[in-house]
């Protein structure tokens, strides 16, 4: 039997604690055949949707699938995004949360640990500091 990925779980996690203080979780996803977001908001391949129970309708976080209703330029559209194309989950306010190196590899997914950055074990992905987990700066945030 195969190890399930934490992904799904700390997506979740990130959700909840934004809506426990109050923030705006924002998902980042790298686009691809399976995923089903508006096109016009796709910059470089990737996208960023708030997945706020304001911002949304019907959300499930699933192990295999995020899925929701949204408005887009006022237009209800479904959002269908596997778990494996998101790449991070971050609070809009703050910009903590976690981010994914790939979305194939749980293993070599988690882009933040809890180790010390001196502590890489020899073949083991390049962490990035867990001090202050931010989103890929390089992402445009959909509203």
């Amino acid at each position: 039997m195969s190890e399930q990925s934490a992904k799904p779980y700390l997506v979740r996690a990130i959700c909840e604690w934004c809506a426990d203080n109050g923030l705006t979780p924002y998902l980042a996803v790298r686009v691809n055949p399976q995923t089903r977001v508006p096109a016009a908001f796709v910059k470089n391949g990737e996208i960023v949707l708030n997945v706020s129970a304001t911002a949304t309708r019907k959300l499930t976080i699933d192990n295999q699938w995020i899925q929701f209703t949204a408005r887009f330029n006022g237009a209800s559209q479904e959002v269908a995004v596997p778990v494996g194309a998101v790449i991070g989950i971050f609070a809009k306010e703050t910009g903590y949360g976690f981010s994914f190196t790939t979305p194939d590899d749980p293993v070599a997914s988690l882009a933040v640990s809890t180790a010390p950055r001196d502590s890489q074990a020899i073949g083991a992905p390049k962490l990035a500091d867990a001090s202050r987990p931010r989103r890929p700066s390089h992402l445009q945030v959909v509203k």
